[in-house]
């Protein structure tokens, strides 16, 4: 009896064959046009996502502003409608006053509000803008106050 070559019994598994060629990796051509086409899509896209990031951070500037006014106004009516003074500052809605006061039902803030740039509120009262009843303000994207990118309760 005759053994048989076990090459000759398996099917024929040559990768190299011509016909069945199979790639296993991109050329340099093929990689560089996938990168020129994403490029271009980058440069279309992100001048305007840019653009909107800083509305974006000037519409939560201004939600800021909304909730730190309400919460103002609750400290206003705890105590018969008076707003705490530019002296006490935004401190008198966090942490109760070193004396007594009954009408305190704090805190109305959780902790010092911020800006979406990381500057902290600023407060007055009263005020130069609303001057029957308080100032609030942030700095905008310049970290400056007083100039004309702040963002305040009387726009």
């Amino acid at each position: 009896m005759k053994l048989q070559n076990p090459a000759q019994l398996a099917p024929n598994t040559n990768t190299k064959d011509s016909r069945h060629f199979q790639r296993s990796a991109f050329t340099l051509m093929e990689v560089l046009l996938v990168l020129g086409i994403l490029g271009v899509i980058m440069a279309m896209v992100v001048p305007r996502l840019l653009g909107r990031q800083k509305e974006a951070y000037n519409d939560v500037a201004k939600a800021s502003l909304s909730g730190l006014s309400d919460a103002l106004k609750l400290y206003s009516l705890d105590h018969a409608g008076d707003f705490p003074t530019s002296a006490q500052g935004l401190q008198a809605l966090l942490k109760a006053p070193s004396g007594r006061d009954p009408a305190w039902k704090g805190p109305y803030l959780d902790k010092e509000p911020v800006d979406p740039w990381g500057t902290p509120l600023a407060y007055r009262s009263p005020g130069t803008k609303n001057v029957d009843s308080f100032d609030v303000s942030s700095a905008g994207p310049d970290h400056i106050h007083g100039n004309q990118d702040d963002i305040g309760n009387w726009q």
